[in-house]
């Protein structure tokens, strides 16, 4: 039995690649750090759904959400608990439309997308590349230009 349960705020977030294999990160305006497209749930709201309305509202994508990668779960600098989910996401348009919630984004190489981003967002990229890689691997009829 846990003896003091973790009280976490949850998030979800998409390792959006285009048809290049690029991942998309955009750069918080409230600290000016990099990260994946993504946020909260609403109250009753379904993940994949959360998920895609996030992404539209920060980036104006409406990627593929494909299954989720990776989870975590760790305490921030400021001791607050953080629960995350990361889903594999495809997109073929690569026009970003911001929201006031971010002030730049990139489309990098996989390599850089993980040297800019945080520990816990840098492992959902690596699981992310490791399952497209066995999709591939599983399904050679699968191309990704």
């Amino acid at each position: 039995m846990t003896e003091e349960p973790l009280q976490a705020t949850i998030s979800l977030r998409g390792v959006i690649f285009d048809a290049k294999n690029a991942v998309l990160v955009v750069k918080r305006t409230s600290d000016g750090g990099w990260e994946l497209p993504g946020g909260r749930l609403d109250t009753h709201e379904d993940c994949v759904a959360g998920l895609k309305r996030e992404i539209r509202e920060e980036t104006d994508l409406d990627p593929t959400v494909k299954e989720p990668v990776h989870s975590v779960s760790w305490r921030n600098s400021s001791d607050n608990g953080r629960f995350a989910v990361y889903y594999r996401c495809h997109s073929a348009d690569r026009a970003v439309s911001l929201s006031d919630e971010h002030t730049d984004y990139e489309w990098l190489p996989r390599g850089a997308a993980r040297d800019r981003l945080s520990e816990p967002q840098e492992r959902g990229v690596y699981r992310a590349v490791k399952q497209t890689a066995s999709s591939l691997e599983a399904n050679p009829s699968i191309t990704l230009e």
